[in-house]
């Protein structure tokens, strides 16, 4: 297993914080990642994983523990799609991008409106990576997962990772330990064959953001080429010569609230309907049942609501700095919080802090962080 020399972690993350962890080792096939985890695991170490270090802030002080990159790279085509479908199954290391990018020039349909995100596709499940009414969990099959408490490789379905917005049972969440301390060493994704074909967009959403007609038809590779657009309108695409594109994305996340919190919210607020859980089945025992199953009343709906007007109308406007600190709102979007040069993970927790009061104290959310955090607090 190849232990390397440590290097800052602000060279590896699009936040450009963090120092120098105690140990990193270089994972470049799944026999070295699993080696290197064993070993990580054996130890006690305290760990983490990194693949594209695009959802990430790390404190200025060294980790005191191992960082393992994840550098596998591979698409396959694999058995026990449906018909008119097709499953890759795609290395946790391999870029994201890479993998949409490769998608779409075989015309199979299901993640196109997810170009231009940052990071690796093992990362993708973790959070439920979603943009413009698409999810990840629409179109993932199932995960190969390296658990740590077996330390074995298992196969594990979608529908049993717990996804959500923007989580699962694998995320760290800020303040809270993942449900599931495993590592996801590939997935596997179901796309459905379009081809080259023009065809009209299903999803309002993306409809909306690709100022389409309902019934206007277009290709994959121009939904890619109009999304990489948005998103580089947004600094929401790496460029080292944008500093609005030092960060981790959308450092909040859009808040979902219940109807009636909603309803508290002035008008203007942007929001959006989320779907409700489906009931989990009820057991009734044998001597209970006299023949009629209590009908539940459906839960209301929940509502998602924009953090970024919420931002704005507590008072930041796009490219905000407080006085004499190196990080800053993006010029381009108030959802980001960005890496104006030179900032460290302190500066940047301070801003992520004195927003976060400012919503609370205007509209009482309080919005949650969506990277994860390493050796700082917000």
């Amino acid at each position: 297993m190849p232990e390397v020399p440590s290097v800052p972690l602000s060279r590896l993350t699009t936040l450009r914080t963090g120092a120098a962890p105690a140990r990193m080792m270089d994972a470049r096939t799944t026999a070295e990642l699993v080696d290197a985890l064993h070993r990580v695991w054996d130890d006690g170490d305290d760990w983490f994983v990194l693949g594209g270090g695009s959802n990430l802030l790390v404190g200025d002080e060294p980790f005191e523990g191992t960082v393992v990159r994840i550098l596998t790279t591979g698409i396959d085509d694999v058995d026990g799609a449906r018909d008119g479908y097709v499953r890759l199954r795609v290395q946790a290391g391999h870029s994201w991008d890479g993998v949409v990018a490769y998608a779409v020039g075989r015309g199979l349909a299901g993640i196109e409106a997810l170009s231009g995100i940052p990071g690796t596709a093992g990362a993708a499940p973790v959070q439920n990576i979603g943009a413009y009414g698409q999810e990840i969990i629409q179109t993932l099959a199932e995960v190969e997962l390296l658990d740590e408490d077996t330390g074995q490789i298992s196969t594990v379905p979608a529908a049993e990772l717990g996804l959500g917005f923007r989580t699962s049972v694998l995320k760290h969440h800020y303040g809270s330990e993942p449900q599931r301390s495993a590592v996801i060493v590939s997935l596997t994704l179901e796309l459905r064959v379009q081809g080259d074909a023009a065809l009209p967009v299903p999803g309002a959403q993306l409809r909306t953001a690709l100022a389409l007609e309902p019934d206007e038809p277009i290709t994959l590779a121009e939904i890619r080429r109009r999304i990489i657009a948005v998103r580089a309108g947004k600094g929401m695409v790496l460029d080292d010569a944008d500093p609005d594109t030092y960060s981790a994305g959308s450092f909040f996340q859009n808040a979902v609230v219940s109807a009636s919190v909603a309803r508290t919210l002035p008008a203007q607020c942007p929001r959006w309907p989320v779907a409700p859980d489906r009931d989990p089945v009820r057991i009734i025992p044998l001597e209970e049942y006299v023949g009629v199953a209590p009908v539940a009343t459906p839960p209301e709906p929940g509502v998602k609501v924009s953090s970024a007007w919420l931002i704005e109308h507590s008072g930041f406007g796009k490219g905000f700095r407080m006085p004499r600190s190196r990080a800053g709102l993006s010029t381009k979007h108030a959802l980001a919080l960005t890496n104006r040069g030179g900032a460290s993970a302190a500066e940047i927790a301070e801003l992520a802090r004195f927003i976060r009061s400012r919503v609370h104290s205007e509209f009482g959310l309080l919005l949650q962080p969506e990277p994860v955090l390493v050796n700082v607090e917000l």
